[in-house]
């Protein structure tokens, strides 16, 4: 209270004035910090109900730069390799400004400095940093940085990077804090995520094992279930193509024998050295073999004969025992992440399952061909034991017979019969011969001799020939018409390495059904219109002797293509 007579006290207006503002800017503080935890907490929410591990990424790093108002955001995940990002997320840039600027970045420079150092890392000014490498051309311009390491339980799972705050300002510690807040539960969505994913993935491991075994007691054909093996592993994995390579030649090089997906068509039958090749390294090892970019691996320079691709791919050996049998391969599309270990293990063990689809067609075909030789055994013994036998006694009774017999043109007709059915007795014991005979179906390894002939040019030429076989070339290819066929091919890269001057050479032995097509094709110098041509009429004849013929083509884009066609039917 005041006393009486006292003056009141009077704050100046200015005074006044101040403080009602400063009240003001921390209602305001107070105001904007609630909103940024509402924030947070619906962004932790947001990105807490996601399970696909795709939808949580892309959530994560939309939600944080919003919650500290950048223009760009991305999150990068890091490979296998712990050096290196794997997939990289971007924010705020359109399709048509990442076609521009280019592949996506791998974890040098700036980027990589959080892979080194997993700690926060804010800068004003990016380009200052001495990891700093710039930006590509078509790079939008960026300045003030905010980078944060997301941990999945004791692992780093990745960075958050956030570029540009808008109206220029800097980012903050409260920027910096409420990140790290974020990344926490960005590490628990994704733990969260993966574990499911993974759960996922392994109840469809199984029953892709269940259908495959059913496809198995069905006694459904190998060829049929090396198929479902690749279909099925390509569509659980994500891959955009899956091979099924089989040895050939004693495992210097594998034939793909099953392909399915983008670009199946050009692959199969396709033959890749055993040295050299991604598959080749898988066979050889006997152990799984990744890859981060088919297109860029070394070991896979035999499969760019092929339509180029590139991309993450795993080889994966088919083992029985301890004896390789084929290799499942997968290649995913570029950009697309790497195959895990998880994926990795979980093929080898699903790939079991072909190598007892191709066990189990051996032992059936084996058994087939016991049955095969018992009945031919057992024909040949009653053959001998009751057919003979019964032959000859009816003509020694014929004979005995003769003496009896008092018209000489019935004498001549008696001893005619006696002496048909010693010559019957001589038909059927070679028969007999024959159907004891283990050699049952000579084979005349058109495949192998393929194969050896391509790689004999190989030395010759410089250069391995691109190979390509398709259908049954063993058992529906005439013996005569493997031996031509074989010599054709012989004559045909005689002639590219003594004329053509060529750098590449692709050689195709398809069987149709109906014919037999060998293609040998050249990028060299074409065929002149002087010179002697009894080499190809040679090759001519050749088909013309089955009912064949031989083309000769020079494509637009110069060289040669032979093409030499016999029919298998009619």
């Amino acid at each position: 209270m005041r006393n009486a007579g006292e003056e009141p006290v009077r704050l100046p207006q200015l005074k006044l004035d101040e403080l009602l503002e400063e009240l003001q800017a921390r209602l305001n503080a107070a105001r904007g910090t609630r909103d940024r935890v509402h924030s947070l907490l619906e962004a932790v929410l947001s990105v807490g109900r996601e399970l696909d591990l795709e939808h949580v990424l892309r959530r994560i790093v939309e939600a944080a730069t919003v919650l500290v108002d950048a223009r760009y955001g991305a999150l990068g995940v890091i490979g296998p390799d712990g050096r290196t990002l794997s997939q990289f997320l971007t924010v705020g840039l359109g399709d048509e400004q990442i076609e521009a600027i280019g592949p996506y970045p791998e974890g040098h420079g700036i980027l990589g400095e959080l892979i080194r150092h997993p700690e926060p890392l804010r800068l004003t000014k990016l380009s200052e940093h001495p990891a700093s490498y710039g930006f590509p051309p078509n790079h939008p311009p960026m300045n003030g940085f905010l980078g944060v390491p997301i941990r999945v339980r004791d692992e780093v799972f990745g960075n958050l990077y956030l570029t540009e705050k808008h109206g220029g300002a800097e980012f903050t510690d409260e920027d910096e804090s409420v990140l790290s807040t974020l990344a926490v539960a960005a590490g628990v969505a994704i733990d969260n995520a993966r574990l499911y994913e993974e759960s996922t993935r392994r109840e469809r491991w199984l029953r892709a094992s269940a259908q495959v075994t059913t496809s198995l007691m069905s006694g459904s054909p190998p060829a049929d279930v090396m198929v479902l093996i690749a279909e099925l592993a390509r569509d659980i994995t994500g891959a955009e193509l899956a091979t099924f390579a089989l040895p050939l030649d004693g495992g210097s090089a594998l034939t793909v024998e099953v392909a399915v997906g983008t670009g199946a068509d050009e692959l199969r039958g396709l033959v890749l050295p055993a040295d050299g090749s991604l598959v080749g390294a898988a066979y050889d090892g006997g152990e799984p073999v990744r890859g981060r970019d088919v297109g860029a691996d070394a070991r896979d320079a035999a499969a760019s004969r092929g339509p180029a691709r590139s991309g993450p791919a795993v080889a994966v050996p088919v083992t029985a025992g301890e004896a390789v049998r084929g290799v499942l391969f997968l290649l995913r599309d570029s950009g697309r992440p790497e195959f895990s270990e998880q994926e990795t293990g979980s093929l080898l063990t699903f790939a079991g399952q072909a190598a007892l689809a191709l066990e189990l067609a051996e032992r059936r075909a084996d058994a087939e061909q016991l049955a095969l030789l018992e009945d031919r055994d057992r024909i040949a013994r009653d053959l001998h034991d009751l057919a003979i036998q019964r032959l000859f006694a009816t003509g020694m009774t014929l004979q005995s017979a003769d003496r009896f017999i008092a018209h000489a043109e019935a004498s001549e007709r008696v001893r005619r019969a006696v002496d048909d059915l010693d010559e019957t007795i001589k038909i059927i014991r070679s028969a007999i011969f024959g159907l004891r005979s283990r050699d049952t179906v000579p084979q005349h390894g058109l495949r192998t001799r393929v194969v050896q002939k391509t790689g004999e040019a190989g030395r010759v030429l410089g250069f391995a020939p691109s190979l390509r076989m398709e259908g049954l070339l063993d058992t529906q290819v005439p013996r005569a018409v493997a031996e031509d066929a074989t010599a054709v091919l012989e004559e045909a890269l005689a002639n590219v390495a003594r004329h053509a001057h060529a750098t590449f050479v692709d050689v195709s032995v398809v069987n149709t059904g109906e014919q037999l097509v060998l293609t040998v094709a050249d990028n060299g110098v074409g065929i002149s219109g002087t010179g002697r041509r009894s080499g190809l009429r040679n090759l001519a004849e050749r088909a013309e002797q089955h009912g064949g013929a031989l083309g000769l083509t020079t494509p637009e884009r110069g060289g040669t293509v032979l093409t030499w066609r016999v029919p298998l039917t009619g």
